[in-house]
């Protein structure tokens, strides 16, 4: 069961940033980060803290809670 919040948040992340229209690339350059980090948190290889996962969700215009909830 480790891990498991975070690929929750990284199918999330992915699902949302497509609806967007969005490219891993577009999308991570906007963040500030590489785009092999944002694959690694779709990937639920990372653990993003708090403030990253609002940073995320503000810039894709959804509530924080809509990353952490299963789909």
């Amino acid at each position: 069961m480790e891990g498991q919040l975070q690929r929750v948040v990284g199918r999330n992340l992915r699902r949302i940033r497509l609806d967007r229209d969005f490219s891993q690339e577009a999308f991570a350059n906007h963040m500030g980060v590489h785009r092999t980090y944002l694959g690694s948190v779709e990937r639920g290889e990372r653990n993003l803290t708090l403030q990253t996962l609002e940073k995320i969700a503000d810039f894709l215009g959804v509530d924080p809670r809509d990353l952490l909830n299963e789909r």
